[in-house]
């Protein structure tokens, strides 16, 4: 069976070694441009505390700065400048109108143009090309720097987790704050790029690496903080190389190096019970670390007094039609399968249907959101692909979309499991909701997610690198319903407990906010 497309993956393999070294030598100059500038240890005096936020332009980045963003506005008053790429603006825009940009007092929105096309296009572009955008956003992310100052509300730090934008932000004298939009033990894991590299483990000897057991096989158990029996397969996806001029590894590497170095603290959307051995490792090779997640959760408590409605990253229309479903269904409580694999992941025409009918075979009602780009990839209409008996098959107990709000899917009562790619956002609702999962990692952090997940937490099931319709439909049935199941639905509760008392008053993660602020926000505390 055909596997499944990782996003760093969707490269032209004939152009992939050019632009690796294109990629590799600006890394290089932006290093040596920046390394001998000093790191700036506090912010302006005089000015009132202005944050700029820059997140890495992908959807789970956007979303999860845009909160926490949100949150220290709303909290302490902080002024923010919120920077999107031109082509996501353009897509906020399109999924949620003008008003989602419109901002409020003290909260505005910029754009800076990227180089990428500025077509109609939803499809996210491939990994070099963002990367070479992201480069090209820098002249004019200074610019709205520049803007600030001379419009008497100057920038007094930066936030971001492109080392780009926090290499700009050091050399023009602003503390560099990072935000790390994935898990700790995903940063963690990413940090081990460059001792993989220098002990040649990778890159990998060859393809058939992949493929050989060579995977599970090799155990990595030096790394601070983490399980001594972590195999090769638990790291960031971008290790699953065997070009030494890999781009993306290449940008790994640069940017662990710029955090380590460059930057004032760093952020963390995660809670010290969840991740606390790999947070205390961490805290001895970076900065101040703040951890301050589930960040929706925290806000929730923190700033329910200020209402932010038109304040919103998503770049796809939501479909609030699969509430009501879900709501139709209120009298059956954890009855129904979420199936959504984020907003980059693309599965195969085969894994479509191989999942469509696992969904099917389970017995369970489901809730599925298939992304309209997926169709570019599959070769079709996702929906069209399907056979015209599966519709039949499921009529009364299947809902299909192709985008929903996820953070009240995850909420409602009705939700008994969550089929996930495991991106950090969506593992971290999930888990903030009481909500076990089934697990199919595909790229960047999500193999180490998954790891935790299954492994650590004890409240996720790993399908294999295959889709496969009876194994899909047995852990459905194991997830949802069997004895294994509810042991798995009882740790998550509990885990939602801890979540739940992480953010609220006197929690570890409000606290941390509290220090976030003082220490890291006030123009006169020292970062």
């Amino acid at each position: 069976m055909a596997e499944g497309i990782p996003w760093h993956r969707l490269i032209d393999a004939v152009q992939l070694p050019l632009a690796a070294r294109v990629v590799m030598e600006r890394e290089r100059e932006y290093t040596s441009t920046y390394r001998s500038i000093p790191l700036p240890l506090t912010m302006p005096a005089a000015a009132p505390a202005h944050a700029v936020f820059f997140p890495y332009p992908a959807q789970g980045h956007v979303a999860a700065a845009l909160h926490l963003a949100k949150l220290l506005h709303a909290r302490a008053g902080i002024r923010v400048t919120f920077v999107h790429s031109e082509r996501n603006r353009r897509r906020v825009i399109r999924s949620r109108g003008a008003a989602a940009l419109a901002g409020a007092p003290g909260f505005r929105f910029a754009a800076v143009p990227d180089g990428l096309p500025l077509d109609d296009d939803d499809t996210p572009p491939d990994v070099v090309a963002l990367l070479f955008s992201i480069g090209a956003c820098v002249p004019h992310f200074k610019k709205i720097l520049d803007e600030a100052a001379a419009s008497g509300a100057p920038a007094t730090c930066v936030v971001s987790d492109i080392h780009h934008v926090l290499l700009a932000a050091r050399e023009i004298g602003l503390p560099a704050v990072v935000f790390w939009t994935a898990s700790a033990c995903g940063l963690m894991a990413s940090l081990q790029c460059k001792e993989l590299i220098a002990r040649g483990i990778v890159p990998l000897k060859d393809a058939e690496q992949l493929s050989n057991g060579y995977l599970d096989s090799t155990v990595v158990d030096w790394v601070p903080g983490m399980p001594a029996d972590m195999r090769l397969r638990d790291f960031v996806s971008f290790i699953r190389t065997a070009d030494p001029d890999d781009a993306v590894l290449a940008f790994a590497v640069s940017s662990m190096e710029c955090f380590r170095t460059t930057t004032s603290a760093v952020i963390l959307n995660t809670f010290d019970e969840l991740e606390g051995e790999v947070i205390a490792a961490l805290s001895r090779i970076f900065p101040p670390i703040y951890t301050v997640g589930p960040l929706p959760q925290l806000a929730a408590v923190a700033a329910s007094h200020v209402d932010t409605p038109g304040l919103s990253a998503s770049l796809w229309p939501e479909d609030g039609g699969c509430l009501e479903w879900l709501r139709s269904r209120s009298n059956r409580p954890r009855s129904v399968l979420y199936v959504n694999f984020g907003s980059i992941v693309y599965l195969t025409s085969q894994q479509l249907v191989e999942l469509a009918w696992g969904l099917a075979d389970s017995g369970h009602d489901f809730l599925w959101v298939i992304r309209d780009d997926q169709a570019k990839v599959a070769g079709g209409d996702p929906i069209e692909m399907l056979p015209t008996e599966f519709g039949e098959t499921i009529k009364g107990r299947g809902y299909v979309t192709s985008w929903c709000p996820q953070e009240a899917v995850l909420r409602h009562e009705a939700i008994g499991a969550f089929l996930t790619h495991c991106g950090w956002n969506s593992m971290l609702e999930s888990i903030s909701n009481g909500v076990p999962m089934l697990c199919y990692p595909m790229g960047a952090d999500q193999q180490t997610n998954c790891r935790y997940a299954c492994t650590e937490w004890r409240i996720g099931v790993e399908i294999g690198d295959n889709i496969e319709r009876e194994e899909v439909a047995r852990i459905a049935r194991e997830v949802m319903g069997e004895e294994k199941g509810e042991k798995m639905s009882q740790r998550a509760m509990e885990w939602k407990e801890r979540a739940t008392i992480a953010v609220a008053p006197g929690g570890t993660s409000w606290i941390n906010l509290e220090r976030l602020v003082n220490e890291v926000f006030s123009p006169r505390k020292s970062v």
